[in-house]
């Protein structure tokens, strides 16, 4: 049986993605210099990945 299309071009595709995963959220805050350590990693802020 073959794969749908549409999901095997999920895999392929090299499209950026709009959600940051929450590791990838607090290295940006971390970068920004707007969260420290010892901050709680629920409840972050919004935040947009760098063009």
């Amino acid at each position: 049986m073959s794969m749908h299309p549409s999901l095997r071009a999920a895999s392929v595709s090299g499209a950026k993605r709009n959600v940051l995963k929450r590791f990838e959220r607090v290295a940006l805050l971390k970068k920004r210099g707007q969260w420290k350590a010892g901050d709680k990693v629920t409840g972050l802020r919004k935040t947009k990945p760098e063009a």
